[in-house]
């Protein structure tokens, strides 16, 4: 049994470090996705090691690493608790608005069991991510109610299509590192007057299966972070990410664009993967600018998908910054590193996507 926890503590350390390797392949960037895992893992690994492990010199280097990586792994976590301060709900006497953002799954064949879902929720904006062409046919029946869309039909697992009740004051599909990794830019008006931008984003990961390293992924978000601080608009930015909030690149993310990660304070609220549940993971993320209030962040009900569905309503009061103290500052070093993801991002060719 000693050998075994022994064992088992050195594999959580090696694997807990990897992430701390400035390298985009896909082994040094995975760990980042399982930090709430590591820590259950390595609190059970270090009441084992005491319990069953001679105290030689081996045992002390051991568990004193392995504890360094739990108050680590805590400090990490402890800001996406509901223990974390929480921005103040100042949303009374504001238009509200609703979206919901849902990575459907491409080869998820449950049309009808996501539309009711949309019918339920009624929300103002709803996105769907991998959506091919037999989803944006079986979705048709929805424009009666969400009249405003903007369709991107792709094969590949990247389609995107948004439907709004709201009227697009502008809209635009970027293709920021590669022509077949689409993201949508929608400008809306409130009732109340109040403009904001809506941004959906849906970046490859670099995972086996998938693309070998996150450079893609890198590149794609940042070029997103640095096109929101341009519009110099209330935005808010949701979609399937594909990294974890608490990775380097969603750090990278918030300095360069200016925005506040909205699960702050509201919990983890892990939406992948959907039939896994120790392995979950929130790669579906919301951040928002300081003059939007987030009233509610939640995972909603299960679709079919891989994915639950995230759902946020907010107000925006374009007069209000108090949650400006929330923006993180972009270090010298950082405005670098981003200038080279970006163009790596933009020099890498993927062979993994088929149109």
């Amino acid at each position: 049994m000693s050998i075994f926890f022994i064992f088992l503590s050195v594999l959580l350390i090696i694997i807990s470090l990897l992430p701390f390797v400035k390298n985009q392949h896909w082994v040094f960037r995975v760990p980042e996705f399982i930090k709430m895992q590591l820590l259950i893992l390595q609190v059970v690994a270090s009441i084992g090691l005491f319990v069953f492990s001679e105290k030689s010199i081996g045992f002390w280097v051991v568990a004193l690493i392995q504890i360094g990586l739990i108050v680590y792994h805590s400090y990490l976590l402890a800001r996406f608790t509901k223990f974390y301060k929480s921005h103040k709900n100042e949303t009374e006497g504001l238009t509200e608005i609703k979206v919901i953002s849902t990575n459907i799954y491409q080869f998820n064949q449950e049309f009808n069991r996501f539309k009711d879902f949309i019918r339920k929720e009624k929300p103002d904006i709803f996105l769907t991510i991998e959506s091919n062409k037999d989803w944006e046919l079986a979705m048709r029946e929805m424009e009666a109610d969400y009249p405003y869309t903007e369709k991107i039909t792709l094969e590949n697992t990247y389609g995107m299509h948004l439907y709004a009740k709201m009227p697009f004051q502008k809209v635009t599909t970027h293709y920021f590192v590669s022509e077949d990794l689409p993201s949508i830019e929608a400008h809306f008006k409130t009732e109340d007057g109040e403009d904001f931008v809506l941004f959906c984003v849906h970046p490859p990961p670099p995972s086996p299966t998938e693309e070998d390293t996150s450079k893609e992924r890198d590149g794609d978000l940042l070029c997103i972070a640095k096109r929101t601080k341009e519009i110099n608009k209330p935005t808010l930015v949701i979609g399937d990410f594909n990294t974890v909030a608490w990775s380097k690149i969603s750090e990278l993310f918030r300095k360069n664009s200016g925005l506040i990660d909205g699960r702050m304070g509201r919990g983890i609220l892990a939406s992948y993967h959907a039939k896994y549940w120790f392995f979950r993971a929130p790669l579906d993320l919301v951040f928002h600018c300081p003059t939007i209030f987030l009233k509610e962040l939640s995972v909603l009900e299960h679709v079919g998908s891989d994915h639950f569905p995230i759902c946020c309503v907010f107000s925006i009061d374009s007069s209000n910054h108090n949650q400006k103290e929330e923006v993180e500052k972009l270090e010298k070093e950082e405005k670098e590193e981003t200038k080279e993801l970006i163009a790596e991002g933009k020099k890498e060719n993927s062979d993994n996507r088929t149109a």
